[in-house]
């Protein structure tokens, strides 16, 4: 459980820094990107803090972000409305790369008080 908890705890410490950004209402575009750029890192700690966690104590692998939220939902860790929204997730973190384009970055910014809520709420079940 020591690699697991090491896990959780990145990913955690990653999301407090996403959550300094995620919930401005007026965000100048430097703050949007900031945010955007936060997500990027916190997505990458979460699902594999998810991974970890999945591999060591439920026995399951999966290789890819769409691949684990699929596992954690059949193993109970993700309701069918939280798996989708992670899948969502994934496909929104893939776009990133697309954030010169603004109305895709204001978008994106727009969705991540619910991703960062969603990862929030699986990492206390990891607890």
């Amino acid at each position: 459980m020591g690699r697991v908890l090491e896990r959780i705890q990145a990913a955690e410490r990653a999301l407090a820094t996403l959550k300094e950004l995620a919930y401005l209402e007026a965000p100048t575009p430097v703050e949007r990107d900031a945010a955007i750029q936060r997500f990027e890192y916190t997505f990458e700690a979460f699902w594999k803090a998810l991974q970890t966690y999945l591999r060591e104590v439920e026995g399951l692998e999966g290789g890819s972000p769409k691949g684990v939220f699929r596992l954690a939902r059949e193993a109970g860790l993700l309701l069918d409305e939280e798996a989708r929204l992670a899948l969502a997730m994934v496909d929104d973190r893939n776009l990133t790369v697309h954030t010169y384009n603004e109305a895709l970055a204001q978008a994106i910014f727009r969705r991540l008080t619910h991703y960062t809520r969603l990862m929030e709420s699986v990492l206390g079940r990891l607890r």
